[in-house]
């Protein structure tokens, strides 16, 4: 039989460039722990300098889980985050350490906060062919967006309407289930979370922060993003998930001849802007959440944190 008493995990969310990275690393130095990446984009591997994947050297001797594991041919899935999340936390646990997850996907946040247990459906590939090829077009993903929101409107208001990946999902699960997406994240709830999660989310002013992802844009271009999505198309003839992604999805636009290198710089910051807005709105959606001032200092950050988990 289980004990009841149920093992710490801190949570560290928050939006892209609020630093959640340089926050965590001096957490985990401070109270021996690792961490579990909470990102879907730094979970590919080869997507280094888009997807602001801390280098080893930033990573200070941390080790990092789930950072460059996967290949971007592979569609990876909430569920598949789950189960190694968890199996990644139990391992840390095993050590005597602290885990500390990590990160900026709201989705794989929730679904180890609040236990969510998703279903491994057989997806009709020729459906979401289908799908993808609609999607292609912008009249098209306007189509397919509209459509997911009749099915489900709760969904749907958490995404993107460029969203192309989620919005297929939604359809895709109510084709192969009959079910909503909220509908089975509601029914999936039910089940006991295995840990004692402590979730804290980084707060900055939203002209500060823009500010901020404007120059790591600016930072990404200069360490040779350019050259790290052309490495990609000729090492990977089809990697459709990961080349959605923010960052690589506007240079792949700029190789094809649709837009100027210049465009596809402003549409990164553009679209990196909007995503962080997304992203405090789920953020603050999530039940007894701390938030933590990301002008502070380190310092002062970690402290609040130490005086919440103890």
């Amino acid at each position: 039989m289980k004990q009841n008493k149920k093992n710490k995990v801190i949570v560290i969310v928050g939006p892209t460039a609020s630093g959640k990275t340089s926050l965590s690393i001096e957490l985990a130095k401070r109270i021996n722990g690792e961490i579990v990446s909470c990102d879907s984009m730094q979970i590919y591997e080869d997507l280094n300098i888009g997807s602001a994947k801390p280098t080893t050297e930033e990573m200070q001797g941390i080790k990092h889980y789930l950072v460059g594991e996967i290949s971007p041919t592979k569609r990876f899935s909430v569920a598949e985050y789950k189960n190694l999340a968890e199996k990644y936390i139990e391992e840390i646990i095993k050590k005597g350490k602290t885990p500390i997850v990590v990160g900026g996907t709201g989705l794989y946040a929730n679904s180890l906060i609040y236990g969510i247990e998703y279903q491994d459906i057989e997806f009709d590939e020729e459906y979401r062919n289908k799908l993808m090829e609609i999607a292609q077009t912008e009249e098209g993903l306007k189509s397919l967006y509209e459509k997911a929101k009749e099915i489900d409107e709760k969904a749907v208001n958490l995404i993107s309407k460029n969203d192309k990946k989620r919005i297929v999902r939604i359809l895709e699960i109510y084709n192969s289930t009959g079910k909503t997406k909220t509908e089975q994240e509601i029914e999936s709830r039910k089940n006991q979370v295995k840990y004692e999660y402590y979730v804290f989310a980084i707060n900055i002013d939203r002209p500060i922060l823009y500010e901020r992802i404007n120059k790591r844009v600016d930072i990404m271009i200069n360490n040779g993003l350019v050259n790290e999505v052309k490495d990609l198309c000729k090492k990977y003839s089809k990697f459709p998930t990961a080349m959605q992604a923010i960052g690589y999805k506007e240079i792949v636009q700029y190789f094809n001849g649709d837009i100027t290198l210049e465009e596809a710089i402003e549409k990164i910051k553009q679209e990196s802007r909007r995503y962080a807005k997304r992203q405090i709105t789920w953020f603050k959606k999530i039940e007894g959440i701390k938030w933590l001032d990301g002008l502070n200092s380190t310092d002062e950050n970690i402290e609040k944190i130490l005086e919440e988990i103890h």
